[in-house]
């Protein structure tokens, strides 16, 4: 004879009331771990258009050239520090960190050893098609050569009070200097890395080439 407990249990005695409790997703104990995760990674986003995660992955064991005719920016901000490769090798660069920048053109190209010998990848923007422009350019060079002319300087300020260009700052005690409205005419620089956001790469080429034709 069945009964109404018969009915609703399954083999195994479990209900399917409680079949139906375990196949819920509990949505709001969900909810509450997965928002400190999405602001995490909402906040990361931020820091790193603000370029201060510039030096935070490791450089590849090969500095690479880069060459404008013509930089400006509403400011510069710079200091020493060391960059790593996987290998755990430093390199001193000074980090410059510059606003808003706008370049008539630019060139970046690296020598890459390969099995068919070095080749030279390279990468072109600006020129005719128009001006390159980048929000928090961040450039860690070994480097820098051009004509420059700069609006207000600070040189010898405390590296961690820096704040012409947002997120870059040193460490405590360490050298810094920074500047207002800068423009320097004729760039060269051999650099381990450049971040930056909001770039714009107005007529962008780029070209891998056996022996090919460097920047300067």
């Amino acid at each position: 004879m069945s009964t109404d407990r018969d009915t609703d249990e399954g083999a195994g005695g479990v209900t399917d009331a409680a079949r139906g409790r375990e196949g819920r997703v509990r949505w709001r104990k969900s909810a509450a771990v997965a928002v400190p995760a999405v602001l995490a990674v909402g906040a990361m986003g931020v820091v790193m258009a603000q370029g201060a995660l510039a030096a935070s992955f490791a450089v590849s064991g090969t500095s690479f050239q880069v060459s404008s005719s013509k930089l400006s920016s509403k400011g510069l901000a710079s200091y020493v520090q060391t960059d790593r490769s996987v290998d755990g090798k430093g390199h001193p660069v000074a980090l410059l960190g510059i606003g808003e920048a706008t370049l008539t053109d630019i060139c970046q190209a690296a020598e890459v050893d390969t099995p068919l010998g070095t080749v030279v990848f390279k990468l072109t923007a600006g020129g005719p098609a128009g001006e390159v422009t980048a929000s928090n350019l961040v450039i860690d060079g070994e480097d820098l050569d051009g004509d420059a002319t700069f609006g207000t300087a600070q040189i010898g300020r405390d590296a961690s009070t820096l704040d012409r260009v947002d997120g870059v700052k040193g460490e405590p005690g360490k050298f810094g200097l920074q500047a207002g409205d800068i423009e320097v005419v004729g760039v060269k620089s051999h650099a381990w890395s450049a971040t930056g956001g909001n770039f714009r790469l107005k007529g962008m080429r780029l070209s891998v080439g056996l022996d090919g034709k460097k920047c300067f």
